[in-house]
């Protein structure tokens, strides 16, 4: 039983609601009858004016209530109209019956009514103004209006408030003249707004440097985004020079490190300078040097690694920016000159690794799992790392290295095959140690460490079975485990892991898809394949500067698959060339050209092709990167999310399944554990395209088996083949799906 006022006192009272949107058909049925008409007061002739605004800014609220703009919930809407309805009618009579107000501030007042009611229409659901601000609007005008009366400021009003009630109401007592409160007030606001939206400290400030709060507020912007503190130090202004000469250490240091022309090489030493640790100067020594940058950043993360581990716990600021700059460093300085010298002789190839320690060589290898030739590591990173250690001893490695990224080093052995070899310069017991470590905790971890782990598995059964046995075993019990502590993440990542690992046996024919709730891993239905025109649609990605000329080549033999073959059409312009199937059903290949010269010629083949498939509303269900592993981030970019299979032809890590299966989250993904070859990319595509061209669904599980048949009388290409994994095997990217999928519930 509920009590409402329209706002000329027509009385609702008692009214039953028992269909809730009656009740605001009603309202305003009354309101466009009974507005500016009689009111249950006397109401002054020069008075009547105001009080009409008031009245249509109420119609207006009651307007877009009935169409659901304010709320959808009924209870809310009944919150909105007893404060902005019901009392504000309330209000609107005492004013006009206040014995003790002269005429003039009766106006002020109403006026300020209708501010109120009018910023709650206009600003409703924006940022920062929910339609639950109602009632506290409407008594927080009340209080304010008493303080106003004796003269006395409105800021303790604002104070007390949430920012969308007080940004409202201090509008409110600004005509005829201003409160006392009103610009103490706004610096209220100003500090509330920050506290809202930590992101736009700065730039809020840029043009309000007056506020009392200044350097405190450059401190939480500063604490809350270091980054972003760094490009305002860097700006030569006032706000610039405040936040540089700021008595806080970080935010005095980043400010400092703003004005170096090198300053983004000192972020991922930052924690190290707050504690003096490190100065500015000793990174000045070797930041120009790249051999010993690398060792002081190894070094560093080395720190920050140890403190990681338990009873210290301690997360060092800018770990990501130490990671990241340890990963282009690693890949620039030395893994790309190693791989750019795959045909040079190793005393050549190498000799750029001579000065790093184990340590040092240890991160190339984690730093650079979707980049390193299968030759880098197994001929020179990898025995090197236990050259250069006085007792090679691969759990002493991990001591050193304080177990960082230990289970991506492990996944890299199980894919280069050099884990049988890892666990045997250790005693068996340690080893047994370590392969526990390598199971135990995920819940605890981040997911590319359990995606490391299920990676793995595939690698670990063909080549060690008892190993394969005792890492399922572990698993298990990791389940167990978890089931006991009701841990949710730790049931969800090892019941996946136990059945990803299972599934590895094919005598078993666990169906994955059917197990673990995700869509078909083992085939692709073709329909699902076309577009909205019928027809089937792949984009592939070449890339043309490389000195081996690798690209090229890597063009040619793939326009060899349809050159002169009557089943295929050809047609080109200087960018890109487009085939089209002229028998079968409709396919169409769209590829750049791989392309030479300044200005990335490539990519501006495959903006302009892009936009060409944008332009006729083209949308590929078929991606193929071809290419170094360096490039595939260039060709992830271009990714759309019509994506349903897509080919790497390079190395699949982690951070490139991820990418995709973000992008489309259900795409199957062919990837090689090693480095891509023609010799089987080419046999793979022409097997999908035959496949395609008749209209039929991709089976995994024979075409893959028809390859093996292909390949059975060249060991080189079998081996290299044996090397590539179909979506069906890749353990990685189905517990990402599955792992991701089961979050989500």
């Amino acid at each position: 039983m509920v009590e409402f006022f329209t706002q000329k006192g027509i009385r609702l009272s008692q009214f039953v609601i028992s269909r809730p949107n009656f009740i605001f058909f009603i309202l305003i049925f009354f309101c466009s009858t009974a507005f500016a008409q009689n009111y249950p007061y006397k109401v002054a002739p020069d008075r009547m004016l105001f009080h009409d605004d008031i009245d249509k800014a109420q119609k207006k609220l009651l307007a877009l209530e009935e169409k659901n703009v304010v709320a959808k919930d009924e209870n809310v809407k009944l919150e909105i109209n007893e404060a902005l309805i019901r009392k504000v009618d309330d209000l609107q009579q005492r004013i006009e019956e206040d014995t003790l107000m002269n005429s003039n501030n009766k106006k002020r007042y109403l006026r300020g009514i209708e501010f109120m009611l009018n910023g709650f229409n206009d600003n409703v659901n924006k940022r920062d103004f929910p339609p639950s601000i109602a009632s506290n609007l409407e008594r927080a005008y009340e209080k304010a209006m008493v303080l106003d009366k004796r003269n006395e400021s409105i800021v303790p009003v604002v104070e007390e408030n949430v920012y969308g009630v007080g940004e409202i109401l201090i509008g409110c007592f600004l005509l005829p003249y201003e409160n006392a409160g009103i610009k103490p007030s706004r610096y209220v606001l100003f500090r509330k707004y920050c506290e809202l939206h930590p992101s736009e400290i700065l730039s809020r400030l840029q043009n309000n440097l007056d506020v009392p709060f200044t350097d405190s507020l450059i401190i939480a912007a500063g604490h809350n985004n270091m980054r972003q503190l760094y490009d305002y130090a860097a700006a030569r202004n006032s706000l610039g020079q405040r936040i540089r000469e700021s008595r806080d250490t970080l935010v005095h240091v980043i400010g400092q490190m703003a004005i170096s022309k090198s300053g983004q090489l000192y972020f991922p030493f930052l924690d190290n300078l707050l504690k003096g640790k490190l100065t500015i100067e000793e990174i000045d020594k070797v930041k120009d040097d790249g051999l010993n940058y690398y060792k002081l950043l190894v070094k560093t993360r080395l720190d920050y690694a140890a403190r990681l581990l338990p009873p210290a716990r301690d997360t060092a600021l800018e770990m990501a920016a130490l990671t990241q700059m340890l990963a282009n460093k690693a890949r620039e300085i030395f893994v790309n000159e190693i791989n750019g010298l795959h045909d040079k002789p190793d005393p050549v190839r190498f000799k750029v690794l001579e000065p790093l320690s184990a340590e040092e060589l240890y991160y190339l290898v984690v730093m650079s799992e979707d980049l390193i030739y299968t030759s880098s590591y197994v001929r020179g990173v990898y025995p090197q790392i236990f050259q250069r250690m006085k007792s090679p001893d691969g759990d002493s490695l991990l001591m050193w290295t304080h177990g960082d990224y230990f289970r991506k080093f492990i996944k890299m052995a199980a894919a280069y095959n050099t884990l049988d070899n890892f666990l045997g310069t250790m005693d068996p017991e340690n080893a047994n140690t370590v392969m526990k470590a390598f199971t135990i905790g995920l819940e605890k971890a981040r997911e590319e460490d359990a995606v490391d782990v299920a990676d793995s598995y595939s690698s670990i059964f063909e080549k060690n079975k008892p190993l394969a046995k005792f890492v399922l075993s572990e698993t298990k019990w990791n389940y167990r485990k978890n089931l006991e502590a009701d841990n949710k993440k730790g049931i969800i990542i090892y019941n996946l892991l136990q059945t990803l690992f299972e599934s590895a046996d094919t005598s078993k024919k666990i169906d994955l898809s059917e197990r673990l709730g995700i869509p078909p891993i083992y085939k692709i239905d073709y329909n699902s394949l076309k577009d909205s025109a019928g027809r089937v649609v792949e984009q592939a990605f070449f890339y043309g500067g490389d000195e081996d000329k690798d690209g090229q080549y890597s063009y040619a033999d793939f326009m060899g698959l349809f050159h002169n073959k009557a089943e295929w059409k050809i047609s080109e312009n200087p960018q890109w060339v487009t085939i089209t199937s002229i028998k079968g059903k409709h396919v169409s290949i769209f590829a750049n050209k791989p392309l030479n010269g300044e200005d990335d010629p490539d990519e501006k083949a495959q903006d302009a092709l892009g936009e060409y498939l944008e332009s006729k509303n083209i949308r590929p269900s078929i991606y193929i990167h071809r290419g170094h592993s360096y490039h595939v981030s260039s060709t992830l970019k271009r990714l759309q999310s019509s994506a349903k299979i897509v080919v790497l032809g390079s190395c699949g890590g982690y951070n490139n399944l991820s990418e995709v299966l973000k992008i489309s989250n259900d795409a199957h993904i062919i990837s090689s554990k090693q480095v891509g070859t023609r010799t089987v990319n080419e046999p793979i595509l022409q097997a999908i395209n035959n496949t395609l061209v008749s209209g039929r669904n991709i089976e995994w599980l024979s075409m893959w088996k028809n390859l093996g048949f292909k390949f059975r009388n060249d060991a080189v290409a079998k081996d290299r083949f044996d090397d590539y994994i179909p979506p069906y095997k890749n353990l990685g990217a189905i517990f990402i799906k599955a792992y991701r999928k089961a979050m989500e519930k």
